[in-house]
């Protein structure tokens, strides 16, 4: 791994508090008597994220010390130094399972379907100042928004936080996408293989439209004009999602025909950069999923995305326009469009991997392909709203394909029809 990117903290390799294949049966054995402690479907990806090194360095969910100084500082210690975090992460419970917690206690954490999952080793059992969690992370004092859905209504009951060190089972493989779904340590094996130099990572919880794929293409040229042996990896969020998020079986179905087809960047790359080339986009692109939930938490969730990839391996990470966000219920902004670019250049602790920052970007008449809005002052550009594209979907008609390949708009439309 001396080739790549460190991991977070500080660390030669990602943290690995994964039980060994070998060992799941006595593992198994011992934690069948131990206390049960559940964890939600949207936590249970934590879990294994701690377990497989995406949340290096830590090796479970925060103590209240640690959780605060996040809160307060944005910030966590390894080996001495401050290494920027923005979203603490420990794990709720209610009150009544609380008060029979303690530190120094060993308990089995269970699945919603009452499996054991991971074992922690307590050292904190802490209560859970919901108010100070959502002003920190989401930088307002108002609610009304899906963060504030998240702890005020889907953990309405849990009054408390639980941290400690985590030995968590290993994570079953999705039937339909669980190969693009790899550890960091496989991540960084796969990259080792491709022999790049530079890998940029790109984030997503949507399907793509030409807009989205031509931030991706633009992270990858930027890092081939400064002389890097570079790739990129799209790199979809598969984790828990807002309801209203298409799924991501749905999701993987519409990555993988735009990988297979080759036709990610299909007219809107660089023609100049590639035509003295033997290579073009889709050889240097890898599609590979992240299993972990979604805060909505725009700027400060864009630091996490850094983090998670920069375990993975990657050097750099696409910021584009309102990166991780959502408004509030009125449909006003909670954060300025490029405030998850600005953040970067104001983080309390290291953070080793590099944005890319991308602005918005458009089809546009005059080039016959997408370009960066900024650009084009003078000309306006092809434009769909969203809610234009979802009711051409749900006619299970084709949407312009300037504004999205016909793969990705045939798969949605076949998959909303059925729903």
């Amino acid at each position: 791994m001396s080739g790549l990117i460190a991991p977070h903290g500080g660390l030669e390799q990602p943290v690995c508090c994964t039980v060994p294949a070998d060992e799941v049966a006595d593992f198994q054995a011992a934690a069948a008597d131990l206390p049960k402690v559940p964890v939600s479907a949207a936590d249970l990806s934590s879990v294994y994220r701690f377990g497989d090194g995406t949340l290096s360095p830590l090796t479970g969910p925060m103590n209240s010390e640690v959780y605060n100084r996040v809160l307060d500082e944005s910030t966590v210690d390894s080996n001495g130094q401050a290494y920027a975090w923005t979203i603490p992460i420990s794990f709720p419970v209610t009150s009544d399972l609380a008060s029979n917690l303690s530190a120094g206690q060993k308990v089995a954490l269970t699945c919603p379907e009452g499996n054991v999952v991971a074992t922690l080793d307590l050292d904190d059992v802490f209560p859970w100042d919901k108010e100070k969690y959502l002003k920190s992370v989401y930088l307002t004092d108002r609610t009304d928004h899906p963060g504030g859905d998240m702890v005020l209504v889907g953990d309405k009951d849990k009054t408390h936080l639980i941290g400690g060190t985590i030995r968590a089972l290993p994570q079953s493989k999705n039937a339909e996408f669980g190969k693009y779904v790899l550890t960091p340590r496989e991540v960084r094996a796969t990259l080792e293989e491709k022999g790049w130099d530079a890998v940029v990572a790109f984030q997503t919880r949507n399907p793509l439209h030409r807009a989205h794929e031509y931030a991706l293409v633009y992270g990858l040229e930027s890092l081939l004009k400064d002389g890097k042996n570079a790739g990129a990896v799209l790199n979809p969020l598969i984790g828990e999602t807002k309801g209203d998020d298409v799924n991501a079986v749905i999701r993987m179905q519409t990555y993988e025909k735009l990988i297979t087809d080759r036709a990610l960047g299909e007219g809107d790359s660089d023609t100049e950069l590639w035509g003295g080339r033997e290579d073009s986009v889709p050889d240097r692109v890898l599609l590979l999923g992240l299993d972990i939930k979604m805060f909505y938490g725009g700027p400060k969730e864009a630091v996490m995305h850094g983090i998670y990839r920069q375990n993975m391996g990657y050097t750099h990470i696409v910021i584009g326009r309102k990166h991780a966000d959502a408004p509030y219920k009125d449909g006003t902004a909670i954060w300025g469009d490029f405030d998850a670019q600005e953040i970067f250049t104001k983080l309390g602790g290291d953070l080793k991997i590099q944005n890319v920052n991308v602005g918005f970007a458009a089809f546009y008449e005059s080039l016959g392909r997408v370009d960066l809005m900024e650009n084009h002052s003078e000309e306006k550009p092809v434009f769909i709203s969203g809610k234009d594209v979802r009711a051409t979907l749900q006619r299970g008609e084709m949407v312009d394909p300037r504004i999205m390949r016909e793969s990705t708009s045939r798969i949605l439309a076949e998959a909303m029809n059925q729903g």
